[in-house]
Order: C-alpha cells, then structure tokens, then sequence
C-alpha cells in the first residue's frame, strides 16, 4: 500500500478520445515526487525537439505531489505543466485551492492530456469514470459562466473545475487556467496550450481519500500550526499579500512605471491594509490551511463595479496593475484583476505588458490610430481595464499585445525592445533584481523565465538567516547587493530548497522549516526521508527542466536580464544602482560551476548521473 499517493496517472488523448490509466511504481514516485518532477519527466520523455506549443503534440500535464489534499497547512496545491507558448522552453504554473485535492480523492496523482479534439469539449472525471463531453455550449464563455454551466449540465454542486476563458480559447500567450473562479496557473501561458487542444475544462469529484502512513503524528504537527499562525504568518493572516507594500517603496522593490522609476507616492492607497479597510468583503483559504491569505473584494458604486465571486487581487496584481502601470485607483486594480479572472489572463504578463505598451506609448512608438482611439498613458486606468478587455478578445492592438511584450516589441519596431521587462519571454515579476541581486540570478537561470517563487528574495538573509531555513548549511548572512560567490551558494541552496514545493505540492507561505517539512514528508508518505534527499529530488526536477529547455535551444546567452534592469532607476533608492554586467556573468560562471553545469550551462553526464537520470543527456543530443 502507497501513502501519500494513489499510484495511478490518467491519460486522455482528445485527437483518438482514449482514455487509460498507467500504475508507476514506487521507486518512480520517490525519485520524480510529483508536481515538477512528473512534468519534466514525461514532457522530456515524450516530446519531440521543435515541438510547437500550440499543436498537438505538445502535452498538458495536471500534476499532484504527495502532500496534495492532506490535512495540513500549505497542501492544497498542484502543478500544470507542458511546453510554454510564451517562452518556447519548459513551462509550469501552480495553484491552490481545492482542486488538485478532489484529484487526488478521485483517485489520480496526475492527468496527462494529448492530442487536439475535433470540438471544443470538456473532461468529467468522477472516480474511475471519465468521459471526454462537448463543451460547445461552453465554449466563448468567461470563467464565472462555465463553471455555473457545467455544474448545471452535470447536475453537481460540489463539482470542482478547472476552466480557460476567451483568452485561452484564442491563444492568448499568457493565458491562465483558473480553478473554482479564483485560484489561477498563471504563468508560462498554460492557458494557451489548453485552447489549443479545445479542452475548455476539467471538472472533477473523488470520493476517496488521501491515504496517510502517521495520521496521528500528521494531526499534531497541524494543530501546532493552528495554534502558531498568528505569531508565524501574521501579516499574511490578516491582510494577505501586499501588506508591506510602503517598505518595497522604500527599498526600490516595488516596480513603477514599468520598472522604470522608483518613487510611488501614493503607494498606501493600494497596499493590502487599503484592500481591507475599502473594498475587502473576506478571507478564505485552500484545502486544510489555517493562514487564510485568499481576499474577496467587493466594489458596489459605478464605474468598477466588481463581482465578489472572483476572489480579490494579490500583491503581484496590486503592483503589476497598480505602481507598474502608474496606477493608485484601488477600484480599477480590483476591476482589472476581475477581468483578469474572467478572461483567464495571467495579471503579472498583463500588468507588465500593458505598462510596456503605455511606455511605447509615451514614446510615439504606439499611436492613438494603432490603439482605436485610447490614449495609452501612465496613471490612466480607464486606458488599462480597455486594453485588457482587448487582449482578452484579441481586438485591435490587444491582438498584438496577446503575444507578450517580447513578440510584441519585436512587432513594434522602433527601439520598443528596450521597454520590455522579461527573461526569455516571460514578463518579470513584481521584485526587482537592482534590490535583489540573487533574485536576478534566479530570473535569468529559472527554467520558467523571470519567476520569484523558486526564487531567493535576498533582504530576508540580509541581517539573519531566517528560521525556516536552518538546517541547510546556511549559518551567515549576505548583503542584497551583494553578487559574490557567498550569495551565488545561499542562491543554490535557498531556491533549491524552494523548487521543492513545486515538487511536493506545497506552499510557500504556512512557516514550516526544513526539520517540519522533512516529518510531513515522512508522516504522510512513511518514507524514511531526510532532508538531504528532498534537496535532489528538487534539485533533479531542475535539472530535466534545464535539459528540456537546452534541446529547445537555449543556451548561455539567454540566461540575461532585461535592457531596463540593467540600468538604474530615474528616481529613488535605487537610482545610483546599476547592475554590474561582468559581476552578473561572473555569478553565472560560479552558479553554473556549484550546479553541475558546463559553461554553456548544459548539466554535465557526471551531475545528470550523480541525480540518476543520466538517460536526460540523450535527450539533448538527439
């Protein structure tokens, strides 16, 4: 009997309408996990070098770990992976919520789709039935009306779905899938590559349960947890993300105007405290976890009247469609991120790739004759909530804005390249690397493109290590500045640790440090695990993402920073801080050195068979 996990992965091909199941042994799961580690193995098996995103043969992959729908805070996550139509390497997006629970109860540990159906259709997955549905009634509609309409059809309250919106169905490059209407695979352009197999959703209910090795042991470690978020988690509690909102001004981490200036004045009128005090109707939660950090907004007076059902903005939707677009109407934030929402877009890629249109914009580049009529500026909100109704229905010149800042500038001419704020096609996240020195190496060696997840946000190891991280070798801290070999080691350590969440499935923010996170691992799967063996099976899973993404193509040269990150802000803290290009290459060197890499930064034969999965370095010479 397996702990943890059901042992069991779906397969559904929609081109032949075939449906099996596949029964991976244990020594599979103990060395791939779940999450990260199943889609990098089978999208690295399975995928031909070349393959486009958005054709059949690329592969979308629902995936669980073990700690998906225990009980315990932080497990209600899963990953959906396939190759990014956004970036053209590796692409994987994760989410809370319930959803990847009801999987797993359903009795499957992932769903692999293939294929492309001949009519938009959608999947229904209750226990060992599924079926492949036509989802024609479906198909155009936003988010809130999908779900409503497939739970009608299904006759099933309890249903829990994952759906694209019109931006996935017309390919949207940063397209997102949204679960139960509020908790989203934003990134990578997930969304697209859904559209592209007509799959609108993916409704499922389990009956069963998540089988559990220690209940007991498991139950105790969880109580603790309930007794101590206060004191752990005390701003994500009360207030979400975004509650220090006023200090990343301070600091110069909070983007403004596309990265490009650093004083936000009125940046309290759009902090997580404002969302409570004005608009906030509630908190809620993902499976089993007391820290609660999911808002719900309301906004009842004209004109941004906004539909609780949609959940409220996080800190990175703050930024990126507040302070990045030049914006502090809380109203409009809170708008734009229900739209967001309801066309199934990724806020952080829209946020980023409207405040670079607005800077083209500013600069002549882009004409109010080639954006029917709207004046794109900073700071004008009633432009922003357009263009993202724009994007959405792929109209006008949002139909160039869908392909992302990167294809959009190239589209654009005119110098509009140097306004874009990405790492290999995808937009840059909502901290920023003039800061945060281990952070921009972490953009730019992600496998996803800029993403701050698996990421090192260097003030937290500024003046201590933080306890969430004692018992990795880690015992001195490092100036945010710094770029030296010290920093390049707690950056390998740090986000290796981190990218094992995206393995488990687990979330970042219930406090749990490595001893806690090693006994839940044991509790549930009743593996005698340690810490040094969850750091490969993380450090495995990055590695095949690395190997994918060199058969794609990539190499050293796209392992850079943006033209605007490299510059200094106009204004502020940061505006006397440049990012040293020879320091950042030299981090690189070292980087690639300490992670087994060669200079080109393609994983050696000795590294790829110290993590037992030498057969990955066929897959780059075929």
């Amino acid at each position: 009997m397996s702990f943890g996990l059901n042992r069991k992965i779906l397969r559904v091909n929609l081109s032949k309408r075939t449906v099996i199941v596949e029964e991976p042994d244990e020594i599979f799961y103990r060395r791939y996990f779940g999450g990260r580690g199943l889609i990098t193995y089978f999208l690295l098996q399975e995928l031909e070098r070349g393959v486009d995103p958005l054709s059949a043969e690329n592969k979308l992959i629902f995936a669980c770990g073990p700690i998906t729908g225990v009980p315990i805070s932080g497990a209600g996550r899963h990953s959906v992976g396939a190759k990014s139509p956004l970036t053209g390497g590796y692409g994987e997006a994760e989410a809370g919520g319930f959803w990847g629970t009801e999987l797993k109860k359903a009795g499957y540990d992932a769903v692999i789709v293939e294929g492309i159906a001949e009519e938009p259709s959608y999947l229904w997955i209750e226990d060992d039935q599924v079926e492949i549905r036509s989802a024609m009634n479906f198909w155009g509609k936003q988010i809130h009306e999908t779900q409503e309409a497939i739970k009608k059809e299904l006759g099933r309250s309890a249903v829990r779905i994952a759906a694209i919106g019109p931006a996935g169905e017309k390919l949207v490059r940063f397209a997102s899938i949204v679960h139960d209407l509020r908790h989203v695979s934003g990134r990578c352009g997930i969304g697209a590559v859904m559209g592209s197999k007509r799959l609108k959703a993916v409704a499922v209910v389990g009956t069963g349960k998540v089988r559990i090795s220690k209940p007991r042991r498991l139950k105790n470690l969880s109580a603790w947890m309930a007794k101590n978020v206060e004191k752990l988690d005390h701003d994500l509690h009360n207030y979400g993300t975004g509650a220090i909102m006023d200090v990343y001004e301070a600091t110069g981490n909070l983007p403004v105007r596309n990265f490009r200036d650093g004083v936000f004045p009125t940046v309290d009128s759009i902090s997580a405290q404002a969302v409570k005090e004005k608009v906030r109707v509630a908190m809620e939660t993902c499976y089993g976890c007391v820290v609660r950090c999911k808002k719900t907004v309301e906004v009842a007076k004209p004109p941004w009247t906004v539909d609780p059902v949609y959940g409220g903005p996080e800190y990175e939707t703050l930024a990126a469609l507040g302070s990045n677009c030049g914006i502090d109407d809380l109203d409009a934030i809170c708008k734009a991120n229900e739209l967001c929402q309801r066309y199934g877009l990724d806020t952080i890629s829209t946020g980023v790739t409207i405040s670079f249109a607005m800077e083209c914009f500013e600069h002549g580049i882009l004409k109010t004759e080639s954006t029917g009529g709207i004046n794109l500026n900073f700071g004008n909100a009633e432009a922003m909530i357009n263009i993202i109704e724009l994007i959405g229905e792929r109209q006008g010149i949002g139909n160039i804005l869908a392909e992302g800042s990167n294809r959009a500038a190239s589209k654009l001419g005119g110098g509009a390249e140097k306004f874009a704020v990405h790492v290999k096609g995808q937009e840059m996240p909502m901290h920023d690397p003039r800061l945060k020195r281990g952070l921009g190496l972490g953009y730019i060696v992600s496998p996803t493109g800029a993403d701050h997840m698996h990421n090192i946000h260097d003030t937290l190891y500024e003046k201590r290590i933080p306890a969430t991280m004692e018992g990795l070798g880690i015992l001195e801290p490092v100036p945010a500045e710094d770029m030296g070999p010290k920093k390049v080691r707690l950056f390998h350590y740090v986000s290796t640790w981190n990218s094992l969440d995206n393995c488990l499935l687990m979330c970042m923010f219930p406090s749990w440090n490595v001893r806690q996170k090693v006994e839940i691992v044991r509790f549930v799967t009743g593996w005698n695990t340690s810490a040094f063996e969850l750091l490969k099976v993380s450090e495995r899973a990055n590695n095949l993402a690395r190997v994918f993404n060199n058969r794609e193509g990539f190499k050293r040269e796209e392992d850079k920073l943006p033209q605007r990150i490299m510059k200094p802000k106009l204004n502020g803290v940061l505006s006397n801080s440049p990012i040293d290009i020879e320091k950042l290459e030299k981090a690189k060197d070292i980087y690639y050195k300490i992670a087994g890499w060669n200079d080109d930064g393609i994983p050696t034969y000795e590294k790829l068979e110290e993590l037992d999965i030498g057969w990955a370095l066929r897959k780059i010479r075929e």
